[in-house]
């Protein structure tokens, strides 16, 4: 059976070498799964300690995706089978999902992430994590949770709270898709160079001159390599979304009160058609993990990222022990009939208390209590 993830070491210079890490498990668009968390924790610790690799790319297998997200059905199969919780296989799964984001956000040496096709969900965990980010001409990045009653995780609540005014908090409540131009004016990605042209990324990888040991003078080596790639590919970069319509956005959070930044949203009436496709996937979401979302980023706005990393737990763990998710799942990717009988039908009805009640700890100390 093949390896649900692969490890590459390519030969470079004067004996160094470039890792190659690859999602291996095209029949699910590579989505995540405990497996396949374990084995890239263990590969980079063991990386790191080895100063004869001085870079790594990651990537997805075939051409439809790097990674659609993680093994939701997964999820639910816990979640379903504990009504209530605790889920130990989802929790669990949460926790070394976070646990490998907060590494590769923090990982000494040069990261390259080829964000080619589909990037949700944990796949953008992995994506935004990397030091040098590459989109394509088919990349198409969502963080589409509230469509399952769930929450942009993963270190959402740190990525989307630093894009360009209130755009960040607009993709985590619409589940709107962006492309490779919105991506680089969002500051989601770093390099824009067709995905024809990743064996010559590989190939001037390999010829560059590299520094054993020097993780600041390889880093700037990287960002030499992809942008002298990126030159030649910048016609071919297709028109965005986010930053012509980044007006209309603005204006939807003038009363910052969640419930009115909501009412906007579900009140657009645009000419632009993604921006009417942004609102019918707020219509379609959990009323409940609207507002969730909302508070999540409200909350999470100066918190450093292994702050970030403890909350989003916190949500993740109480989230997979409350029904509506499981719902959410069931009507999207198990029934697929799209008809979530949402506990809560509306925004208006979701009581306090039980938007408060998601944020407390429940457990007496957080998994990831040891990131610093």
């Amino acid at each position: 059976m093949t390896a649900p993830v692969l490890f590459n070491e390519l030969a470079a210079r004067e004996g160094q070498r470039i890792g190659e890490v690859i999602l291996n498990i095209p029949a699910t668009l590579n989505s995540l799964t405990l497996d396949m968390v374990e084995l890239m924790l263990e590969q980079l610790d063991k990386w790191e300690e080895d100063d004869g690799l001085v870079a790594v790319m990651i990537r997805g297998s075939g051409e439809k995706a790097f990674c659609a997200g993680g093994d939701v059905q997964a999820l639910y199969r816990s979640a379903t089978a504990n009504p209530g919780g605790p889920c130990p296989e989802a929790e669990t799964f949460f926790a070394r999902e976070y646990r490998l984001d907060y590494r590769l956000h923090t990982y000494p040496k040069p990261l390259i992430c080829w964000g080619h096709g589909i990037v949700m969900g944990g796949g953008m965990g992995i994506f935004s994590a990397c030091r040098y980010r590459v989109v394509t001409e088919r990349t198409r990045i969502a963080m589409p949770e509230v469509s399952i009653a769930l929450f942009p995780d993963v270190g959402g609540s740190y990525f989307l709270n630093r894009m360009p005014g209130h755009s960040g908090a607009f993709l985590a409540l619409t589940a709107a898709s962006i492309n490779a131009a919105d991506c680089l004016y969002a500051g989601l990605a770093e390099y824009f160079i067709s995905h024809e042209h990743y064996d010559a990324v590989l190939a001037a990888l390999q010829a560059a001159q590299w520094q054993g040991g020097d993780n600041a003078a390889n880093s700037e080596r990287c960002a030499e390599v992809l942008a002298g790639v990126a030159a030649g590919c910048k016609g071919q970069l297709p028109a965005g979304n986010l930053e012509v319509n980044s007006a209309e956005i603005e204006s939807l959070f003038s009363d910052e009160e969640p419930h009115a930044v909501i009412a906007a949203i579900l009140a657009i009436d645009s000419e632009q058609e993604w921006m009417n496709k942004a609102r019918d996937g707020l219509a379609y979401g959990s009323p409940l993990s609207s507002l969730l979302i909302y508070q999540q980023l409200v909350r999470s706005r100066g918190l450093s990222l292994a702050d970030v990393f403890r909350s989003e737990l916190v949500l993740a763990t109480n989230t997979v022990r409350f029904r509506e998710f499981a719902e959410g799942v069931r009507a999207l990717l198990i029934d697929k009939d799209r008809q979530p009988d949402w506990i809560y039908k509306a925004q208006a009805e979701v009581p306090e208390e039980v938007i408060e009640s998601f944020f407390q700890p429940p457990w007496p100390q957080n998994p990831l209590s040891d990131l610093s």
